[in-house]
């Protein structure tokens, strides 16, 4: 049993883990003011600043939290919000909110802890994921993969930044599976399956550890760029696979880039890793961007207007949790001015709450370019025709029209005096090989990634 804490160090501990799992305006706007105001009986009070965020944390956050609080006391079975306000420059008990849970029941244990049996978040279903035409090829692979466990797409492998809804959806091809088939699920990350793999040698254990992941009937496994250069783990994970495979064990990978891409990542991994389907998740569109904060603001009293909605989906270009930070932090002012926002006061929010905008010059995204394709940064600017400069020089062309909305004939006087023409060709001839190499949508996504 681990011992009973101050009421100061508990909750600091647990904001900590609150600010490493929330983005940045989600942490300040609901857990800003808070703090324990005493710990009773297997019950923490947590105080809050008003109704809306006693809510807030109630509807949204009380698993998590109270998860959190269990980590650090054996001895907490129950968490209740007081609503407290500074009076005279002493905070002052106003009253005591329960949450709907009595604080004499225990919350489920599936509602409240990941299964520590196979790792799946029970809050990652395809009920609640939002599907766009940015993600609809990943999600329909994804149900392809439902229906045929084993034999459709096998293995999946789903790529894309930071932020992009890869793990929700590799965890609800699990969860659907688990909860429908009865069959063996496992989910882990690449960092904790090589660390079980050490732990396993260390231990003089490796037939243990290779037995525990054969006897899986669907294993994902997420993060896998980070076997980059990890040779014995990468060997072991060749051996697994093989095993899974053959015995048509459904497999399921998600990494930030495309497989191919993936330095000193061995060739035999890769080529088995192309054997099912790979899919790309991109950042959201416009379209898909406003479909998630419409489904993130329906839990607002007060509406909020599409031309706000196309504000929001147009200004904040990042991952998908910044967008739904900003949009829970817009629902909250709402809220606490008992009125609808105006695109005035939203504009000034997003002002100064979204992550500002990398600021890059042409000369950067040669110099970028040229590297990752190991070629001389001159050699963009020169007039030569050798095909290893070619298809680099046209990706910038392409890069600078579409990402940075460059004019042609700017395009062209930037780059060693080309003809606007010239430009244009080179943009409709990426647009086009785009349709039919996934290879090269790749090389872009990864290069787009590095200029966010």
């Amino acid at each position: 049993m681990k011992p009973m804490l101050d009421n100061k160090k508990l909750w600091d501990s647990v904001l900590v883990e609150m600010e490493l799992s929330l983005s940045k305006p989600n942490f300040n706007t609901w857990f800003k003011d808070t703090y324990v105001l005493k710990q009773e009986d297997g019950a923490v009070y947590l105080s809050v600043p008003n109704t809306f965020v006693q809510d807030w944390l109630s509807n949204k956050f009380h698993n998590l939290i109270l998860k959190a609080l269990r980590s650090l006391s054996g001895t907490i079975q129950s968490l209740h919000y007081v609503i407290s306000k500074e009076e005279a420059g002493e905070k002052q008990q106003a009253v005591i909110l329960t949450n709907k849970t009595p604080a004499t029941t225990e919350l489920p244990m599936q509602d409240i802890y990941i299964n520590k049996e196979d790792n799946l978040n029970p809050r990652y279903t395809f009920e609640s994921f939002v599907v766009g035409p940015f993600n609809e090829f990943a999600h329909a692979a994804s149900q392809a993969v439902i229906k045929k466990p084993g034999i459709v797409y096998n293995p999946l492998f789903i790529y894309g930044n930071t932020g992009h809804g890869k793990t929700h959806l590799i965890q609800a091809v699990g969860n659907y599976i688990k909860n429908t088939s009865g069959r063996k699920v496992f989910y882990t990350t690449s960092e904790k399956f090589g660390q079980e793999y050490v732990n396993a040698l260390q231990l003089n254990k490796p037939n243990f550890f290779k037995e525990k992941y054969r006897k899986y009937d669907v294993l994902i496994m997420d993060d896998i760029q980070f076997f980059s250069g990890k040779m014995k783990i990468q060997e072991e994970l060749f051996h697994l696979f093989n095993h899974l495979y053959e015995n048509n064990k459904q497999i399921i990978f998600s990494s930030d880039k495309h497989p191919g891409l993936i330095q000193d990542l061995e060739d035999r991994l890769k080529s088995r890793f192309s054997a099912g389907m790979i899919v790309d998740i991109p950042a959201p569109d416009n379209e898909s961007r406003a479909a998630i904060i419409r489904n993130k603001a329906a839990i607002s009293p007060y509406p909020i207007s599409k031309e706000v909605i196309d504000y929001i989906a147009y200004s904040i270009t990042g991952n998908i949790r910044e967008l739904e930070g900003i949009v829970n932090s817009i629902v909250c002012q709402s809220q606490l001015k008992e009125r609808e926002v105006t695109l005035a006061e939203v504009k000034n929010f997003v002002k100064n709450s979204a992550k500002p905008k990398k600021l890059v010059s042409t000369k950067e995204v040669v110099k970028t370019i040229a590297e990752f394709y190991n070629i001389e940064e001159q050699l963009i600017y020169d007039k030569t025709r050798k095909k290893e400069v070619i298809k680099p020089r046209q990706i910038i062309m392409y890069i600078l029209r579409e990402d940075f909305n460059i004019s042609y004939p700017a395009i062209g006087e930037k780059l060693g005096g080309r003809d606007h023409t010239t430009v244009m060709h080179s943009c409709e001839k990426i647009k086009n090989d785009m349709r039919a190499d996934d290879m090269l949508i790749a090389e872009i996504n990864q290069l787009r990634s590095i200029f966010v």
